[in-house]
């Protein structure tokens, strides 16, 4: 069974910065489409960043780009949200997520996406 395990969570000031981390098996990190997604209360889940499987494509949600920087590390079977001058509409809950196939032409919908992590909370206040 594929786990993603997202570490990284809490809080924050507005400009500061915190840097997420989703542990996952090495097939996985070395083979599948993968990103970050977020859910803030009463609203839909968006996609933010996403990152193909050799990691030479990346993807931005238009809300944190120049901000957010996702990569990918097959040393440490990791991948990582490095999240820099946050706001407070950045408050949600983030999720991991992970693919196989990559058949999506879309990598910033849910729909693109398998297996998904249980998530973690970033609060960004004023």
């Amino acid at each position: 069974q594929v786990q993603l395990v997202e570490s990284g969570g809490g809080s924050v000031q507005a400009g500061g910065s915190l840097r997420l981390s989703c542990a996952a098996s090495a097939v996985i990190i070395r083979n599948s489409c993968m990103g970050w997604f977020r859910q803030a209360p009463g609203k839909e889940r968006e996609g933010v960043a996403a990152i193909s499987p050799g990691g030479a494509d990346t993807y931005y949600a238009d809300s944190v780009k120049g901000r957010f920087t996702i990569s990918r590390d097959s040393a440490t079977n990791t991948l990582s949200l490095q999240m820099d001058t946050l706001k407070p509409e950045d408050t949600a809950m983030y999720y991991c997520a992970a693919d196989l196939s990559c058949r999506s032409r879309n990598l910033l919908v849910s729909a693109a996406y398998t297996f998904w992590g249980q998530g973690t909370q970033i609060i960004v206040s004023s």
